[in-house]
């Protein structure tokens, strides 16, 4: 296998920095490490197999000679830069949200639907959502299994899920509170994230619903390739570090029992079932961070379903930086090769 050029767009952010790490735990062939910045990153360095590889500043001449982009940049850059990548020959795997529902551009969780990364006619294939792939990694194999109808999900979204800025904020919060100071501007978050929820992500938008929360009907049935699939959403931002957590009841076409959905789950790809009411075992932040599956517990019955209607609510939980971004970037990567 040749090694390869691989370029990071937006290497000193908190993703671009995953995707280094990733690549190199995962025993990606790099030949040459690009990592791409803006021009006030330039002087700055990236550590990648014991080497400290100096930062160049994003531009399209910056991607000749390159194979594979991994994009941690936001939809300006990635709108800008990407399609020059492209033109070059170098095939992209986006984590923006800027190419993400277009038609000629695969969505993909390997897990799901690898077989879309081999249609790839703009040289740019989009990573999803992190909440989208923390949910769905477990949903993919009950689905399999009975026939996905409809999903209602609330989000438990960590602050790290705002990049770097959020992660810093909400830890100058905690220590203001701690010293009784006075809390002062909270960007980015709309309003004190610590000792707090906040129930908004990303903008209002139809019906209600933010940016963040049409992102899991409109990817999920793209990924899935269910066009018809019915989901509600609710995300909320609350004061963890890393690791989001989402609670999701699920109805199927067929039945299925709380014990059959473990089965699936404990022999699907990613997943991880942590699922022991008695011993109080269930998924939490604390224990998901930092590593690649998702954790899937409080497995039950819906009550709430109708008579004749197949139901269960289930609660996952997952490093957004790392799976829900970084490693499922790596992976879509990987059947590049």
């Amino acid at each position: 296998m040749a090694d390869k050029t691989v370029a990071v767009l937006g290497a000193t952010g908190v993703v671009g920095t995953q995707m280094i790490q990733c690549l190199e735990e995962r025993g990606f062939p790099v030949g040459r490490l690009v990592p791409l910045a803006s021009a006030r990153s330039v002087g700055k360095t990236v550590f990648f197999h014991g080497q400290d590889v100096p930062v160049v500043e994003a531009t399209p001449d910056a991607f000749e000679g390159v194979d594979i982009v991994l994009g941690a940049a936001g939809d300006a850059t990635a709108k800008e830069l990407l399609p020059e990548a492209a033109r070059r020959g170098a095939v992209c795997v986006d984590n923006s949200h800027a190419f993400r529902l277009e038609a000629d551009v695969p969505l993909v969780i390997p897990e799901i639907n690898a077989a879309d990364i081999a249609n790839h006619p703009r040289n740019i294939i989009a990573n999803p959502n992190c909440a989208t792939i923390i949910g769905l990694v477990p949903t993919w194999p009950l689905h399999r299994l009975a026939g996905l109808r409809r999903l209602i999900v609330s989000t438990y979204q960590a602050a790290s899920g705002a990049g770097m800025p959020g992660l810093t904020e909400l830890e100058r919060e905690m220590g203001v509170i701690a010293g009784g100071g006075e809390m002062g501007d909270t960007s980015p978050f709309a309003y004190q994230l610590a000792a707090n929820l906040i129930p908004q992500i990303g903008s209002f938008r139809d019906e209600g619903y933010t940016s963040e929360e049409w992102k899991m009907q409109n990817e999920g049935r793209k990924i899935m390739h269910l066009p018809e699939v019915r989901v509600s959403c609710t995300c909320v931002r609350v004061p963890v570090m890393r690791s989001h957590s989402e609670s999701i009841t699920a109805e199927f076409d067929r039945p299925i029992s709380p014990d059959e959905a473990r089965e699936a789950l404990a022999a699907a790809p990613g997943v991880k079932v942590v699922d022991d009411p008695a011993n109080l075992r269930y998924p939490m932040p604390l224990e998901t961070s930092d590593q690649d599956l998702i954790y899937v517990g409080r497995i039950r019955r819906d009550l709430s379903a109708p008579d004749g209607v197949s139901s269960l609510t289930f609660w996952c939980c997952g490093d957004q930086i790392r799976k829900g971004a970084a490693t499922n970037a790596v992976q879509i990567a990987e059947h590049l090769l």
